[in-house]
């Protein structure tokens, strides 16, 4: 049966032929049981999705009275989707019989995996006017579907009927409502279907991991998969390529060498979706030579692999080595919109406009990719940050989709940098409007006001806020020592040797102003006196975990720290000092980018 299709694939074979050959089968192996026969010709072409061969037997199905038969009907329809012709599928499901769940699930299937996603909806509802009922196999299409479109309440209510047939505590059909809901950004409720599976096994294990992973959960993601260890379930590729991802974005270098060594004696290591992860994790944890080691020794270096590396390099400010990977890249992938992030961002944190420019401009007319809200993000960060304000608003004012909070952020952040008050009202405005409760884009405008000597703004500013309620963000930074991640807030005196933390501060406070270094007590957005606003900004939390670095360690060691937010003004300006003093590599990784301090000198030239 095989080598028909394969002969028709190769050679065309006529109609006539194609049937000739059917009968020499069907008197040879099937003599009684014609039905039996056509299935399994049917069943070759699913396999081989061969549809051309699969059409031809179809006509003959109907000349010879064989073509609402329900099963044999059931596998053409099945044909078509998998051939991705699902007019063809719906156009016989429609004129047969309706009584068999599996060809429901077929088509379902189908357009869960193909679109459009609403006619998987549509069918699901449409069973039950049937008399049919959803098994394991239809939930889990049906909310693939609804994943894709980001349907909450209708998944909502898929979930409430999974729950009335019990099909809710299925291993398949608990793996899908996690996807599901994490997908629209549900992890609460993620967990909770997580929690009434009854017998987990890996499939949702990793339905779970991804949930944490994809909603800006990695600690949780990598505390799961610490679980899962100790439950004995065994880890798989997709296993370990989320936990590995959760590494990269908490810049866990320990976790991430445990999980690379456990690739490798399982031998994962020589996987290439787990390479490219790896790739990323050292990229985002400060190791990019050990990344681009692991990015050469790629066998197949897909276009997410060089994304990784690239985007590694732009991290760090390595502008040239990010650009010149992209011309690299060319010719031997397609990039895309990925891609462009990563190179925008490369131009971006390099100052490089002219040339920021030139691949902005190239990205729809030599390589067919239209601008996202991301490259119009990076764009407006470089052209404001270069200070071509008008040009970059009026990039923001051309965009065909309405601007979101990442883009006037950065226009807002190039306002702080050149004193623009008028511009930097706007974009507050439209801020207030996207994210009214984000107390960080009232302090830059206050910063802005304070600049500009309009005292009358910050107390204004400061009115408003409290007339909201609207609460600074909790600035943390990590550090691991020991194998073990220490945390700091601003201010925090709940570490064990927070006295010793303090102490060293006073002498490197001393040591400095005797440097030259003179706090910046600008930024600080409260009432109070000079000498107390000195003091607070002394004891941000990264100088914290800074400092405790350098009790904790022996001379000379690399520090890294990790920051939830941006790294202010002047406690950049410090740890250039602290750097130069102590004669110290630390390595400040925020919201934003990477810094390297050393000997008195940041890796991003003080442009960020």
């Amino acid at each position: 049966m095989i080598s028909i299709i394969t002969s028709w694939s190769a050679r065309k074979h006529t109609f006539l032929g194609f049937i000739f050959q059917i009968h020499q089968y069907h008197q040879h192996l099937f003599p009684q049981n014609p039905t039996q026969h056509y299935a399994s010709l049917l069943q070759s072409c699913i396999a081989r999705k061969a549809v051309e061969p699969g059409k031809q037997l179809h006509a003959h199905l109907c000349l010879t009275g064989f073509g609402y038969n329900i099963n044999l009907a059931t596998k053409l329809v099945n044909l078509y989707c998998v051939c991705d012709k699902l007019t063809n599928a719906r156009n016989l499901f429609d004129r047969i019989p309706k009584g068999n769940i599996f060809l429901w699930n077929v088509l379902i299937r189908g357009y869960a995996w193909n679109g459009p996603y609403e006619g998987a909806i549509n069918l699901y509802y449409q069973m039950f006017n049937y008399g049919r009922v959803p098994d394991n196999f239809t939930f889990p299409f049906v909310l693939k579907a609804c994943s894709a479109l980001s349907a909450i309440e209708v998944g909502k209510d898929i979930h409430e009927n999974a729950k009335r047939t019990k099909w809710d505590k299925d291993v398949f059909v608990g793996a899908a409502l996690i996807d599901m809901y994490a997908k629209c950004g549900c992890v609460g409720r993620s967990r909770e279907v997580f929690d009434n599976v009854i017998e987990r096994d890996v499939v949702v294990w990793n339905s779970m991991l991804a949930s944490y992973s994809q909603n800006g959960h990695p600690e949780d993601c990598l505390t799961l998969c610490g679980e899962m260890a100790c439950g004995g379930v065994r880890p798989t590729e997709a296993t370990l390529v989320t936990a590995i991802s959760a590494s990269a974005d908490v810049a866990g270098l320990r976790q991430g060498r445990e999980l690379h060594g456990y690739s490798w004696r399982r031998g994962f290591d020589s996987q290439d979706k787990v390479k490219t992860a790896l790739v990323d994790m050292y990229a985002k944890s400060g190791s990019v030579k050990v990344a681009r080691i692991l990015f050469e020794g790629l066998q197949v270096k897909r276009v997410v692999s060089w994304n990784a590396m690239l985007t590694g390099y732009a991290m760090h400010g390595h502008a040239d080595a990010a650009l010149g990977l992209f011309n690299e890249m060319v010719g031997k992938a397609q990039p895309d919109h990925i891609t462009f992030v990563g190179v925008l961002s490369a131009c971006n944190h390099g100052g490089l406009l002219s040339e920021g420019r030139t691949y902005f401009d190239s990205m729809a007319r030599d390589y067919g990719i239209e601008p996202t809200i991301q490259h119009t993000t990076c764009m407006v960060d470089l052209l404001g940050h270069s200070g071509c304000l008008d040009e970059a608003y009026g990039l923001i004012t051309q965009l065909k989709v309405m601007p979101d909070a990442g883009v006037w952020g950065a226009f807002l952040n190039s306002c702080k940098i050149h004193g623009h008050v008028e511009f930097a009202e706007l974009a507050l405005e439209r801020l207030i409007e996207l994210e009214p409760d984000d107390a960080g884009n009232y302090v830059i405008l206050s910063n802005i006001y304070a600049q500009a000597g309009r005292w009358e703004g910050v107390a204004k500013l400061r009115d408003l806020m409290n007339e909201r309620g609207v609460k600074k963000t909790a600035a943390y930074s990590w550090i691991e020592v020991k194998n073990k991640v220490h945390a700091f807030l601003s201010g925090d005196t709940s570490h064990p040797m927070s006295d010793d933390i303090y102490a060293e501060l006073q002498s490197l406070g001393a040591r400095m102003v005797q440097a030259g270094y003179v706090p910046n007590i600008t930024p600080v957005f409260h009432d109070v006196e000079d000498d107390e606003k000195r003091r607070m900004v002394c004891s941000h939390s990264e100088r914290l975990a800074i400092a405790f670095g350098l009790i904790s360690t022996p001379p000379g060691t690399k520090l890294l720290i990790t920051k939830n937010l941006r790294v202010c003004e002047d406690c950049h300006v410090a740890i250039k000092f602290i750097s130069k003093l102590t004669e110290r590599e630390i390595s400040i990784r925020d919201v934003n980018r990477y810094h390297h301090f050393k000997d008195g000198i940041c890796s991003c030239g003080d442009y960020w």
